[in-house]
């Protein structure tokens, strides 16, 4: 589930997180000059080597957010709202050696391919983006940039594609082969990357070339796959399970994520997105009254609403309604006790949250 962090929630984010007190003391600046300063309160991590991976990944990675059931979670196999095509336990067994098919196994995949830094270390080895993955996909994946696609080439059981890059709205500017994510985690892959922005600034200009970077240390994308990454960072925030996983990973590796913890150093660091998405469903949805009377929410809108997820302050998913029935262009949710929630609701490709307080 997805968490939308508005500026009165990012207190009570922080203390979910579990920040170690201090931890930011000294991140005070704005713009590069606060990336910088991250950089130095992250970098130098404890790294256990490529093999250790699969040690943080028995607390890091556990499935405790979907099925509930204690499997690896992979974010290119993942299926939210349905059947996974997987069932991965956490032991050697189902570690990738060969592979046929989608669901055979997992490995590690480099959110940030390996080619880019070739394979040194501590990036190699760092669970803040090497994440676990299905085999088969990763195949596909390959060491493609992330974007978005206009036409796919290919499509997992969870809906993950591969094809040739839309060239339209804020993804214009790029006309290779992307890789794009399901919705439901794009958000977690973009502060992957706005991490290892900060993380490896010292070092990023040695890297080879890449089409998602533009050779800088300070800026480190260019405008295009910053716009995408900026969009997936707004369009899906912070979730309970990137926030268990980056404490997770700090337990090991004593770093942290500082764009889970601060999901509003994004704009800080690097400026707000430059245009909202085109048809951007925020615009065509409408609560009301808001706040609510008799623990009912009516939702007026545009467009053909897929999803309805309703969110407390503490993470908790309250209620999900997948293809909600419409009577006179209002949806209605019924039964919501009464207290402050996000609403995110899902249309095709598009997502929007809303601050909603029920009485």
């Amino acid at each position: 589930m997805n968490k939308f962090l508005l500026p009165a929630l990012l207190c009570a984010v922080s203390a979910i997180a579990q920040i170690p007190a201090g931890y930011y003391d000294t991140a005070t600046g704005t713009g590069y000059t606060l990336k910088t300063q991250l950089h130095n309160i992250i970098k130098g991590h404890t790294s256990f080597g490529y093999d250790g991976l699969y040690d943080t990944y028995q607390t890091s990675d556990r499935d405790y957010f979907y099925e509930n059931d204690g499997t690896i979670l992979d974010m290119y196999s993942e299926n939210p709202n349905g059947t996974d095509p997987y069932t991965y336990s956490a032991g050697e067994s189902q570690r990738c050696g060969n592979y046929q098919s989608e669901g055979d196994c997992y490995n590690r995949e480099h959110i940030i391919p390996q080619s880019v830094f070739n394979e040194a270390q501590p990036m190699k080895s760092d669970a803040h983006f090497v994440v676990p993955s299905d085999g088969k996909v990763n195949g596909y994946r390959s060491n493609h940039p992330f974007g978005v696609v206009g036409s796919a080439t290919y499509t997992s059981q969870n809906g993950c594609k591969l094809g040739s890059a839309s060239n339209s709205g804020y993804a214009a500017g790029y006309s290779g082969t992307v890789f794009e994510p399901i919705n439901e985690f794009k958000g977690d892959i973009a502060r992957m990357y706005f991490y290892f922005a900060t993380r490896y600034q010292n070092v990023i200009t040695g890297f080879g070339s890449y089409a998602m970077f533009n050779g800088t240390s300070n800026q480190v994308f260019t405008p295009t796959f910053l716009e995408i990454l900026k969009h997936w960072h707004a369009q899906d925030p912070v979730s309970e399970r990137e926030i268990t996983r980056n404490n997770a990973i700090y337990a090991r590796q004593a770093n942290r994520n500082p764009f889970i913890d601060h999901p509003e150093w994004v704009e800080t660091v690097w400026g707000a997105m430059l245009a909202a998405p085109s048809a951007d469903l925020g615009s065509q949805v409408a609560i009301y009254p808001n706040p609510t009377v008799n623990n009912t929410i009516n939702i007026s809108s545009d467009a053909d609403i897929d999803t309805v997820e309703i969110i407390n302050i503490n993470g908790q998913l309250v209620q999900r309604i997948q293809k909600p029935a419409m009577q006179n262009q209002t949806y209605s949710v019924a039964n919501v006790p009464s207290g402050f929630y996000l609403m995110k609701l899902t249309a095709g490709s598009q997502s929007a949250v809303k601050k909603i307080v029920v009485q």
